[in-house]
């Protein structure tokens, strides 16, 4: 026997045996879906509305029904005087580590169970995990209490099935990504608690996401004079400051379309103004008036240009608001809320996408792209400390189809089920390579 004749006989042997390791992990899978289901009907029923952010009480219950499945969660509160002077009321973030064997890569999951209030519009309880023509509806049964279940099985499948006996596993559930994830998996990464090798963050699509937009999120508080509406020439009307402000901001943000980035799935940079609120009454000229701006910014700009460059937009509104005004005028006060940085692909992330590529198409039919979001995540933490990582998981093909952040929120069982099968077979490639 020729040693070609050899070799060719053994990879042979080889990828019928690894073929075989995956067919054992769908097997798996499968056989513990409604488990899985189950799994994920519970952790939707308890609320995580972020604002008000009370989300220690979901980190309990997870570390309770885990511990079910052999896995030991170790609770990290972060202080609670911390929490409440970001805003929030209680975090207690969890990580689950499984070592198999000396060698071989640490590769986190991680997902985030804090969500936005449910909002108007439902016809299904936002916190009631129904299910229905396939599908389960509730808020974050799409962004990302989905991938809670879609790790903790995919993890479970790999040890029952493909044993692996090099590397390690960690879960990383955390509970401050609506807010930046600074006190999520920034706290973790700050504290010194984690360094994975690489990790893999919860999905909201078939797409291998490797880069997303960066987040400046500003409070202008414009101050004006109150007066009675009888009389308005007694005062200064905040609300019409504001306005003059907001549509030069608007004016920028159609500018930005002028803009492009080089990054697939990633269009321009783009501005919104989400919230407004001010003054006391019908037949009182407001005094104050607040709103709140977002400004999603592509890989390619820098972040602290893209503020500065927003603050001297504002400077330049109310100068010209003042003109004519020698006496009184409208001032500004501006407040940053979050800085967020973009998410750029590491070199090292190369594994991630082509193990998720070759069970994303095997399993799913299709071949996963691998792009960027004009989302923003915390995911962006991890990478900022150089460790690689990708976005994916159980989601549809496209954010609006799972109403993400909308009303009926909804993930496919069937896009669960697949997932699951996904990660579980790319983490037994990556932790036997």
């Amino acid at each position: 026997m020729t040693f070609a004749s050899f070799a060719s006989g053994f990879l042979k042997r080889l990828n019928t045996m690894t073929q075989d390791t995956y067919a054992a992990l769908d097997t798996w899978i499968d056989q513990h879906f409604d488990e899985q289901v189950a799994f994920l009907q519970q952790l939707v029923r308890v609320p995580t509305d972020t604002p008000p952010g009370n989300n220690a009480p979901h980190a309990d219950k997870t570390a309770e029904l885990i511990q079910a499945f052999g896995f030991d969660a170790e609770k990290h509160h972060v202080p609670a005087q911390a929490v409440r002077d970001y805003g929030m009321e209680s975090i207690t973030n969890l990580i689950v580590r499984r070592r198999y064997g000396d060698g071989g890569k640490t590769i986190a999951l991680n997902a985030h169970g804090d969500v936005v209030p449910p909002g108007e519009g439902w016809a299904h309880d936002p916190y009631g995990a129904e299910i229905k023509d396939g599908q389960m509806y509730g808020r974050a049964t799409a962004v990302s209490k989905s991938d809670f279940s879609t790790f903790t099985f995919a993890v479970r499948a790999l040890e029952a099935v493909a044993k692996p006996t090099k590397g390690a596993v960690e879960l990383h559930f955390t509970y401050d990504e609506e807010f930046g994830g600074e006190l999520g998996p920034g706290w973790l990464l700050e504290k010194g608690l984690t360094q994975p090798d690489l990790m893999i963050a919860a999905g909201f699509s078939y797409e291998v996401v490797t880069a997303h937009n960066g987040c400046l999120q500003m409070e202008v508080t414009v101050h004006g004079k109150m007066a009675h509406a009888a009389v308005p020439h007694t005062g200064i009307d905040a609300l019409q400051g504001a306005v003059a402000i907001m549509n030069k901001l608007y004016a920028e943000n159609r500018r930005y379309q002028g803009i492009s980035s080089r990054v697939p799935g990633i269009k321009h940079p783009y501005l919104n103004i989400g919230r407004i609120e001010g003054g006391t009454n019908t037949n009182v000229m407001p005094g104050k008036v607040v709103f709140k701006l977002d400004r999603r910014m592509i890989p390619e700009e820098n972040p602290a240009d893209v503020e500065a460059l927003i603050r001297q937009v504002i400077a330049d509104a109310v100068d010209g608001f003042n003109a004519g005004r020698p006496d009184e005028g409208i001032r500004v006060d501006i407040k940053r809320l979050l800085l967020a940085k973009a998410m750029t692909p590491l070199p090292g992330n190369a594994p991630l996408v082509e193990a998720i590529q070759k069970h994303g198409e095997a399993v799913f039919g299709d071949k996963p792209p691998a792009v960027g979001t004009p989302l923003y995540t915390d995911v962006r933490l991890y990478v900022e400390r150089g460790i690689p990582g990708v976005i994916y998981g159980a989601g549809p093909r496209t954010v609006l189809e799972s109403h993400a952040k909308r009303a009926d929120e909804r993930v496919e069982l069937q896009d669960l089920r697949r997932a699951t099968k996904v990660i579980a077979r790319a983490l037994a490639d990556l932790l036997s390579a």
